[in-house]
């Protein structure tokens, strides 16, 4: 797959057949006006969608959303980015039409059942979101700085406390760094943010992060606890010598870590966290249409960004009411099409999917029902 940073515009012509059906929610052929006036194909698509899940993406929903309802004016579509966990549980119990989530369904999650689903069919994860993870920090007079996995791993776990240990000022010989206490924060709420954090730090300094891979942060390592993205993201911009983890596309003017890849320190960039999904296998043993991507942690290769998360479209492939199965079809082929990750990363800085991806996930969307 090759990624780009502002996306395509078109897609295979697999996918470009497939946007012309569904993309404007299955709209008529436009007839030729009279005279110079010019008529839009009107959709045929009405009725209200909600989905849940990842904060991460709540930018780019908002951005898809406002695309989408232009397009298919009879159309309502609300989000709440009320955490991965959370919307993966609404799903499940069949309380909205799609999730959005920073982690794929796992095992035993497909072995229950699902509210919303045909019985005996099991839901899809769609990778329609890429992006870094940045680790964020508010330490007055510094705004980058270099660290390896070790070192952070450290810091988050309570191991290290202070900004001008030697563990930080050894990577950062250029900085100044004060003599005061570290405030580590980290999401309060069941996170697929933190679940990819914890993922990268658990397989690249196993040593010093001993809890493993976890949604839902142990009091074990303490730290503050806030609500959401938006929740860390005002943490350490308004506290002092603060840290802090969330979807890179919210760093704002917070400053940002350099992770250690290989021999170089490597800082977040939507390429970057793109070369990363690129390099890396599917999950193997999913059932048919399920594209979930096994990301590849430990990466040495140069000028790639390991510290990243994918977010997934949690939909079923048969749905118990028709209409919310169009609705679904109709909204995920607009955001899966070129129009619909440019729209996203504008508004939120993320790494358009490649068409190949795209070409993918329209495919198994054409095939909902």
């Amino acid at each position: 797959m090759k990624f780009t940073k502002l996306g395509r515009v078109a897609v295979v012509a697999a996918a470009g057949a497939l946007l012309l059906s569904s993309c404007a929610a299955n709209e008529p052929a436009a007839t030729e006006p009279a005279g110079d006036e010019t008529t839009a194909p009107e959709s045929t698509l009405s009725g209200d969608l909600a989905g849940a899940g990842a904060s991460s993406m709540g930018a780019a929903q908002e951005a898809w959303i406002a695309g989408f309802q232009t397009a298919n004016e009879g159309v309502n579509v609300t989000y709440d980015p009320a955490g991965s966990g959370a919307g993966r549980e609404q799903f499940i119990a069949g309380g909205v039409g799609f999730a959005g989530s920073d982690s794929a369904l796992d095992d035993e999650e497909l072995a229950g059942t699902f509210g919303a689903c045909v019985a005996d069919t099991l839901p899809v994860d769609l990778p329609i979101y890429i992006s870094p993870i940045a680790v964020i920090f508010n330490v007055e007079g510094v705004e980058s700085l270099n660290m390896d996995a070790a070192t952070i791993a450290q810091i988050f776990s309570g191991q290290i406390t202070n900004w001008n240990d030697p563990a930080i000022a050894d990577q950062n010989p250029d900085a100044t760094l004060p003599d005061a206490n570290i405030t580590a924060v980290h999401r309060s709420d069941d996170s697929g943010t933190t679940e990819n954090f914890t993922e990268y730090l658990a397989a690249t300094a196993e040593s010093d992060w001993t809890e493993g891979v976890f949604e839902t942060w142990p009091s074990t390592y303490g730290g503050e606890g806030a609500q959401g993205t938006s929740g860390v993201v005002d943490a350490v911009t308004n506290g002092t010598n603060t840290i802090g983890y969330a979807d890179a596309s919210r760093a704002g003017g917070l400053g940002t870590v350099a992770l250690q890849v290989g021999e170089e320190y490597v800082p977040f960039t939507a390429e970057a966290a793109a070369a990363a999904v690129d390099a890396s296998p599917r999950v193997e043993g999913r059932h048919e249409g399920d594209l979930a991507v096994e990301l590849d942690r430990t990466t040495t290769e140069a000028g790639v960004y390991p510290l990243v998360l994918i977010s997934y479209a949690i939909a079923c492939t048969d749905y118990t009411d028709d209409a919310t199965a169009e609705l679904v079809k109709g909204y995920l082929s607009y955001i899966a099409s070129a129009e619909g990750q440019l729209a996203g990363a504008e508004n939120a800085g993320n790494a358009p999917i490649s068409d190949e991806l795209s070409a993918e996930i329209l495919a198994v969307v054409d095939s909902i029902q």
